[in-house]
């Protein structure tokens, strides 16, 4: 009762992919300010760097896969939970905003939803290389969606096996990992704590009939 989906899917070969955007990425980072998203707004420090928000735009060939990718697995997903025909699937047109992260030692990204938006996903192009002195190090954290949970704990519910538990979930992301998930799920990420360069695809979708539809659904 009162589930939420959450998608899981990987990359069947990113290592020419990534390794495509990570160049791409990183020399867009040197552009500084020009590349920068101009009005951050959740907490985060200066070991972050975030794109502005028109990344699924860019016409060069490794974006673009990336984009065929996360929207194939993304329609996949909105057909099975939503019980749509292709017929329906095909009527859905998609708007987004996307874009990346660079994350070195110590950054972190505060607690947050996508506002807005229905859907939101998270690709990993590049874990980073974890030193092994922070479990945690960079993990992407969902909030537990029930703020009321912990009000009263006793050992007839403190020790409730999943799904049914009342803590938060962490992933620790491996390259080519995507995870989809309702844009109103709080997350955040924990500190990176390792060498080299974490690097994150983040996008929202939202969507409307191609054709006259449900108004209050347009």
């Amino acid at each position: 009762m009162f589930a939420v989906p959450v998608v899981f899917a990987k990359h069947p070969a990113p290592g020419p992919l990534n390794a495509a955007l990570k160049s791409l990425f990183l020399e867009c980072e040197k552009q500084g300010k020009a590349s920068a998203n101009p009005v951050p707004l959740v907490a985060r420090n200066d070991a972050v760097f975030e794109s502005r928000f028109n990344l699924f735009d860019w016409p060069d060939a490794p974006v673009q896969a990336l984009r065929t990718f996360c929207w194939q697995e993304l329609y996949a997903a909105i057909r099975e939970l939503n019980g749509y025909d292709l017929e329906t699937l095909k009527r859905l047109e998609i708007a987004n905003d996307a874009w990346f992260h660079i994350t070195r030692r110590g950054g972190f990204f505060g607690m947050h939803n996508h506002a807005m938006a229905s859907w939101s996903g998270v690709y990993c192009v590049d874990p980073g290389e974890d030193d092994g002195s922070y479990a945690e190090s960079g993990q992407l954290t969902f909030l537990h969606p029930n703020p009321h949970v912990s009000m009263f704990m006793d050992r007839a519910i403190s020790h409730l096996r999943p799904p049914y538990h009342y803590g938060n979930r962490a992933y620790s992301l491996t390259a080519g990992d995507l995870i989809l998930f309702p844009s109103w799920l709080l997350h955040e990420v924990r500190p990176f704590i390792g060498e080299g360069t974490r690097i994150t695809v983040a996008f929202n979708c939202w969507f409307r009939y191609r054709d006259p539809g449900p108004a209050a659904l347009r």
